[in-house]
């Protein structure tokens, strides 16, 4: 994006929504599982099983509202959405026990992934020429969100009461409210007719479907900075607390000023590929400095830290830009809701198996489970140019079949 606002209306109501609603995202990201465990005062195993939950929930709504998103109207669907997160989010002061816990957040993150699938149609239709720039462009305006988001949440987390807690939830839920309601600005898109064929085209996509797997291995990532460094930093070291909101402010700072250019730079499948290999590299690398930060003194920890995430961050520039790219490149306009619905499976894949594989071996195993998470990202890197290559083939095929024809 060469200027500092979007040209068009439809695409700045979408910056504004996605800025309010990130901002609220970035009090969560921060310091949601200690509200969990510092102030509802639940185990971190229990909480990681119940994010599992949640997340196993999510992978059936988001190619559900992303088909209907494309048949029905897609604002309307991502407006729907963005009212239940905020009902469910106000409904994590009731979480008393594991269950209303369990129940709260499967609502919350079974509508975060909803809505990813719905805003797909609107950034396809909106997002001009190249939607994945447009896409890389909103996930910069959103990490200046979250960075405002995260040192509120520093504040909670320092003050460490319950009041304090509960006043973050409540702006999370208010700025849910607010996103929604600035949508009202944005003109409606037209559903899209179905096209001929079977009406789930993407689940019979096994290419594509292959990529999903790979990518949602990849976004364990994000649960990384969210989940495993907080509780890595507060039991394992003797870093200060304040430093959970200086790794996600140094995260969000450089997304915020090389996002896009990571996203210019990935401009074909093929070189999405080739990105999620570099970002493989770059979380092996990032783990493996934060199984060090445990034993040492505070400053060699902070040291240590700070740097974990610049490298990570890197590697999510990386692996950012190769899903905007693969995932619109590889989607028939005609069921952008549906397969960005399906490819959103990976990241809700990530949201159930992430929090516990990640408490199970970086928090409860130690040191040792920090590279073999390394490892795993690695190795999903390398598996990932082949995977493209594989989704490329029958979309190359067809289109030579189409110009024979003609």
């Amino acid at each position: 994006m060469p200027h500092l606002l979007p040209d068009t209306g439809p695409q700045r109501v979408l910056v504004a929504s996605n800025f309010v609603y990130t901002v609220g995202s970035g009090l969560y990201l921060t310091a949601g599982v200690l509200y969990f465990t510092q102030a509802a005062r639940l185990p971190a195993g229990q909480v990681g099983w119940g994010l599992g939950i949640a997340g196993v929930v999510s992978l059936v709504m988001g190619i559900t509202v992303g088909h209907l998103a494309d048949r029905r109207g897609a604002r309307g669907a991502y407006v729907g959405t963005l009212a239940v997160q905020a009902v469910a989010t106000a409904g994590f002061v009731l979480a008393d026990g594991f269950w209303p816990f369990v129940f709260v957040v499967c609502l919350a993150t079974g509508a975060k992934a909803a809505g990813l699938a719905a805003r797909s149609p609107l950034i396809r239709y909106y997002g001009g020429d190249r939607p994945q720039e447009f896409r890389a462009y909103l996930r910069a305006v959103s990490n200046v969100g979250i960075s405002l988001g995260a040192v509120l949440a520093g504040w909670v987390v320092q003050v460490g009461t319950l009041g304090a807690y509960q006043l973050m939830v409540a702006g999370n839920a208010v700025a849910f409210t607010a996103s929604a309601a600035v949508l009202v600005l944005l003109p409606p898109v037209a559903p899209v007719p179905a096209a001929g064929g079977p009406r789930w085209t993407a689940l019979r996509d096994r290419p594509y479907l292959m990529l999903t797997a790979l990518d949602g291995v990849m976004a364990i990532q994000f649960k990384v900075l969210t989940v495993a460094i907080p509780l890595w930093l507060v039991e394992a070291t003797t870093a200060p607390h304040w430093l959970i909101s200086g790794t996600m402010l140094t995260s969000t700072v450089i997304v915020v000023a090389f996002q896009v250019r990571a996203g210019r730079s990935v401009d074909s499948p093929a070189a999405g590929g080739n990105a999620y290999r570099r970002a493989g590299v770059a979380f092996f690398v990032s783990c493996s400095l934060v199984s060090l930060a445990a034993g040492v003194p505070a400053w060699v920890a902070a040291a240590l830290f700070m740097a974990a995430a610049v490298v990570h961050t890197i590697g999510e520039l990386w692996h950012s830009a190769a899903g905007f790219e693969v995932s619109f490149a590889l989607s028939p306009p005609q069921a952008t809701g549906q397969y960005l619905g399906v490819f959103g499976l990976g990241a809700a894949l990530a949201e159930a198996l992430g929090p516990g594989l990640l408490i199970a071996l970086c928090i409860t195993w130690g040191r040792p489970g920090w590279y073999v998470v390394g490892a795993l990202f690695a190795l999903t890197g390398l598996a990932a140019p082949f995977a493209v290559r594989q989704a490329q083939r029958p979309r190359v095929a067809a289109q030579q079949a189409l110009l024979e024809a003609a």
